[in-house]
């Protein structure tokens, strides 16, 4: 096989395995395409990065110092939330992993490697063996159920206004002036949507 034909094999086996991850496991749980071009663009712009640096053999570790860096990089504008930035850190190892694995023709280890990333992610993402709750921070106009004696008929009074399952409720801040209260309800999501 050719170096040419090579090179355009392993680049399409990496941006394969980035596109299953962000197309399949990322993007169905946020459909933005705020950070699609940032994962997919860093793993490849990476990938081609290092097909040079072992052209010009440089060592790994050089290399591995220079993605450590890029791995860190926040954008100064728009920082990028944790869940964005896991995603980010795998998709800038991934070519690196499969750079040394296509370097070395290990074909089934790529696919297996690839496959374990995309179980482990996809198991994160479904929440499976995980109780999760979302939240909403609201303002409150009954300030007389804003009183420890009086908790079960706040979160009555919630429920039924919202429509939610409540579990609990966190009181942030009263403000007597206004008779009001900024509250913070704590619910099922699932339980409240069963299409989900």
């Amino acid at each position: 096989m050719s170096t040419l034909t090579q090179y355009v094999l392993n680049f399409s086996v990496n941006f394969l395995t980035a596109f299953v991850i962000v197309r399949c496991i990322y993007y169905p749980q946020r459909r933005s395409q705020k950070f699609v071009l940032t994962f997919l663009g860093f793993n490849t712009i990476i990938f081609i990065l290092l097909n040079f640096l072992a052209s010009i053999e440089l060592s790994m570790g050089v290399g591995f110092g220079l993605f450590a860096i890029f791995s860190i990089l926040r954008y100064r504008t728009d920082p990028m939330p944790s869940r964005e930035m896991t995603y980010l850190f795998i998709l800038i190892a991934l070519p690196m992993i499969n750079f040394v694995m296509l370097s070395q023709s290990a074909y089934l280890e790529v696919g297996l490697t690839t496959l374990m990333v995309s179980l482990v992610l996809i198991f994160l993402e479904k929440g499976w063996g995980f109780h999760f709750m979302a939240s909403k921070s609201i303002t409150y106009e009954k300030i007389d159920l804003i009183n420890a004696n009086k908790y079960r008929e706040l979160v009555a009074d919630l429920e039924e206004r919202t429509g939610l399952f409540i579990h609990y409720v966190d009181i942030n801040k009263i403000n007597f002036l206004n008779d009001t209260a900024e509250l913070k309800i704590y619910y099922e999501e699932n339980r409240n949507n069963p299409e989900s």
